[in-house]
């Protein structure tokens, strides 16, 4: 009888679903440190760059500017792997230097970027929906 119930607690172990961990979604924007994506660079410092020449992974166009990219330095040397997750891979891209993005990029756009949150602010420090700041 003992053998007979570890047999089906075996079974049961094997042949359960395994149990999933709960989806945490964690959203970084640009500005922020550990933001990966395309950068719109215009207006901002001269982008310091990996490599002096575009990478590019499909045929384009000579004439198209290049895009600027921060992306870990392994999805990097292994563009070819990596550029779907960014919808560039038909895009040519120059990867942008991490010190770069840290201290020229974010905080310039992070001061852009709070004048035009607080432009939506009443002098009551309420928005323009009527709701205090300090509600939310």
């Amino acid at each position: 009888m003992k053998r007979l119930l570890i047999a089906a607690a075996v079974a049961a172990t094997i042949l359960a679903p395994p149990v999933l961990a709960a989806d945490v979604g964690v959203s970084v924007s640009v500005g922020q440190p550990g933001f990966f994506g395309r950068l719109d660079v215009g207006g901002y410092p001269q982008p310091e760059v990996y490599y002096r020449r575009p990478v590019v992974i499909e045929r384009v166009e000579d004439s198209r500017e290049p895009i600027y990219m921060r992306v870990p330095q392994d999805h990097a040397q292994h563009w070819k792997r990596h550029c779907g997750e960014y919808s560039a891979c038909g895009e040519r891209v120059l990867f942008v230097r991490d010190g770069w993005y840290n201290q020229q990029y974010a905080p310039h756009y992070q001061e852009q970027h709070r004048d035009k949150h607080d432009e939506h602010r009443d002098g009551h420090g309420n928005d323009h929906h009527g709701e205090s700041n300090r509600e939310r």
